[in-house]
């Protein structure tokens, strides 16, 4: 038995192979159009990644030798920061979030709240039990929105019960991990507003 040639075949979504001579011509031309953009997405994704990690290297090396024009040592990670171009048309943002999950005692802080709102009864104006209501509901996967629970503790209410839920709260925080984001900016001849330099293909 002859071996299969498979550059005479194209393999189907359902994994078979069917012969290049039962493809119809239209279906081979979009397959090397797709098959050629989703190399160069690739390559250019690399591309990206790479120029991220030499930007953040070199972005930190220049931190710890501005530091050592104080004989200081800085090490480690760094945290949030800006650089201006000399002429202060260009900026470089560096930005870092932390990723957050609450232990739980986050459950406790919530008594506590619906403790609070039993108390005040009427008191209360609705708009805020749907804000305490949104910022406990979970997702799709059971995450909390940890940004709307920590918006919480914006809310200064002179009550015992609700301050000790806050710190409850703050003491549930766990921190799981931080991701560091590099933007750049310009502007034209000292203007206020800065624009953004989209590295981001659905932002051009």
């Amino acid at each position: 038995m002859n071996a299969v040639d498979l550059k005479d075949y194209m393999e189907d979504g359902q994994g078979r192979l069917v012969h290049v001579d039962n493809v119809k011509e239209i279906d081979k031309t979009r397959d090397g159009l797709v098959q050629h953009l989703i190399s160069n997405a690739l390559e250019l994704e690399k591309a990206m990644v790479n120029f991220k990690e030499q930007s953040t290297s070199e972005i930190d090396a220049f931190v710890d030798l501005s530091a050592m024009e104080y004989d200081v040592k800085l090490g480690g990670k760094k945290g949030n920061l800006t650089l201006y171009s000399y002429d202060m048309k260009f900026k470089v943002q560096v930005q870092v979030s932390e990723f957050i999950v609450f232990d739980e005692r986050l459950q406790v802080a919530k008594k506590m709240i619906d403790e609070c709102f039993n108390e005040w009864a009427k008191g209360s104006p609705s708009e805020l039990k749907t804000i305490i209501n949104d910022a406990f509901q979970v997702d799709k996967e059971g995450n909390i929105n940890s940004k709307r629970v920590m918006d919480l503790r914006r809310h200064k209410f002179d009550h015992a019960i609700w301050q000790r839920a806050m710190e409850v709260i703050a003491d549930s925080v766990k921190i799981v991990g931080s991701k560091r984001y590099v933007r750049f900016y310009s502007r034209k001849d000292n203007q206020d507003q800065w624009q953004n330099i989209s590295l981001d293909m659905a932002a051009l």
